[in-house]
């Protein structure tokens, strides 16, 4: 049997990309990519696929709405649409409002900087929770996922691990415990590792073919 930190590499080889990557996200601590990662985060927080809700962020950024500014001066209309274009259709038309009521509140609660947010919170996980949550369409889950991506560029929320995580840590053998699996690959690659246990959970990645990947590397 593969060991644990065989396991993770092998799924690190297979799934490098986190959610913002494939959304096409740089991200870095500078209010741009924290900005549209939380336009991500707002799409993921719905029930529906994460490669449309990852399709869809794309279609609004090719769009130009890269900034709080640039979506809440876009019209309803046109948020509408370039949600369609990423087949996101179900929820276009509250998703297209709940973004331009985002982009107020991130304008005026936070001057367009979520480093803001994370200086005001400092690392208090609690505390960064509460404030993520407060944008319209961003609940508990929400937040994990905003945390779980910002944690590449945010070094003091590490090494966080939400349910998810844990749920594709547990089903691939590794431990449930964010410092057990922090051990595994490195506080620098942490954030990789977390997204791709999502992708576990969700069945987006076979937790089989990660072992038996594990298994050959050896």
């Amino acid at each position: 049997m593969p060991d644990d930190r065989n396991v993770a590499r092998a799924l690190l080889d297979r799934q490098s990309r986190t959610y913002a990557e494939e959304a096409g996200i740089t991200l870095a601590d500078r209010p741009g990519p924290l900005y549209q990662l939380l336009v991500l985060t707002t799409l993921l927080s719905t029930r529906i696929r994460a490669s449309v809700a990852v399709a869809a962020a794309r279609e609004l950024f090719a769009a130009g709405y890269r900034t709080p500014q640039t979506m809440e001066a876009a019209s309803w209309q046109d948020r509408v649409d370039a949600l369609g274009r990423g087949h996101y259709r179900r929820y276009d038309e509250r998703t297209a409002t709940m973004l331009g009521t985002g982009a107020r509140l991130c304008l005026d609660r936070w001057h367009g900087d979520l480093r803001r947010l994370h200086q005001e919170a400092g690392a208090d996980r609690a505390a960064l929770r509460r404030f993520l949550t407060e944008f319209p369409g961003i609940g508990p889950t929400g937040a994990d996922i905003f945390l779980r991506e910002a944690q590449s560029v945010w070094p003091d929320v590490r090494p966080y691990a939400d349910r998810r995580t844990l749920a594709g840590a547990k089903r691939l053998g590794l431990p449930a415990s964010p410092g057990d699996l922090v051990g595994l690959v490195g506080e620098a690659d942490f954030g990789r590792l977390a997204s791709a246990l999502v992708r576990v959970a969700l069945g987006e990645e076979s937790a089989g073919e990660v072992s038996r990947s594990a298994a050959t590397a050896r």
